[in-house]
């Protein structure tokens, strides 16, 4: 029976779907408690704490039948200047062109994805913009991938001594040895992953990255990527409150939107996340909500 017909691979779709609902409850949740604990400096000096806008959405797909949907988390404040945590449950099927990149779907084209997908972009420039994005896949195959990686704005902090990211790997390694996951791989696989190869450079300074995961234990699969969750849950806010008090001065600004910029050309270029999206309908306004608020090219 394939996949998306069995009973039991959809009650496991509407289990991660759940998870993915409630981790994006507490994400956003610990983003306002930063910002309404935050202190300064501010920039602008006068805005007032951020709260979470959510909105539903739903996806038809192109014969006009029920393609799921999702819903929307936007947080504009004091601390970020953007951000923006989407959780989605879409079902289809592929274009032709497309279904031969993706495992399983050039025997049958029908999908069905769940998933939840965060960036953060912070106006202290200090402080490191982060991506996040755990996900199930279904075609005639299923699996999970997934992971997390920093991005320092300033030239400064892009080593990989910066306490930001010590702790951030330190972070991402946990659930990989607590769940017997080859930590070393998932590391190398993102600093592959995360590269902008027309300017030979790393985006950030890594993390983890890792996909088609199907063990032949889903419950394992499973626990290992609500475990990536937990740990981002955990690592994040904590950076974030770390360096939101450190000053800075025009030229760091300036620095921080030049990099933002780096990070537009890897979203558009190469980021297989945005390229799913818009493949398959998905929402463009949460798709590339990823962009920065304000860039700038030298």
């Amino acid at each position: 029976m394939p996949f998306l017909d069995d009973p039991e691979t959809n009650h496991r779709r509407a289990r991660a779907a759940e998870w993915f609902l409630t981790l994006q409850d507490r994400i956003l949740a610990a983003f306002e408690a930063i910002e309404a604990a935050a202190t300064g400096p501010f920039f602008p000096e006068a805005a007032l704490p951020g709260r979470a806008e959510r909105r539903e959405w739903t996806r038809e797909n192109h014969d006009g039948a029920p393609g799921g949907g999702g819903r929307t988390g936007m947080l504009r404040g004091r601390v970020f200047e953007k951000a923006g945590v989407h959780v989605s449950h879409v079902h289809g099927s592929f274009a032709p062109e497309f279904a031969g990149q993706i495992p399983g779907a050039a025997e049958d084209p029908r999908f069905a994805a769940a998933g939840i997908s965060l960036i953060a972009h912070p106006w202290n420039p200090n402080a490191p913009t982060v991506h996040m994005n755990t996900r199930f896949v279904v075609t005639s195959k299923a699996w999970f991938g997934g992971g997390a990686d920093l991005t320092p704005m300033l030239d400064r902090r892009r080593i990989q001594e910066d306490p930001d990211s010590l702790r951030f790997h330190a972070a991402m390694r946990a659930p990989c040895l607590a769940h017997g996951r080859d930590y070393a791989r998932y590391k190398a696989w993102c600093d592959e992953y995360f590269f902008l190869k027309h300017r030979n450079e790393p985006r950030g300074i890594g993390g983890i990255f890792y996909d088609y995961v199907d063990s032949g234990d889903w419950e394992a699969d499973f626990a290992f990527t609500r475990a990536v969750g937990e740990a981002f849950l955990a690592v994040y806010p904590a950076i974030l409150e770390a360096n939101l008090a450190t000053p800075w001065r025009e030229a760091d600004r300036h620095e921080q939107q030049v990099r933002r910029g780096r990070y537009v050309e890897f979203n558009l270029l190469y980021d297989r996340g945005t390229i799913f999206g818009l493949k398959t309908g998905g929402n463009v306004e949460s798709i590339l909500s990823s962009m920065p608020p304000s860039v700038r090219w030298p």
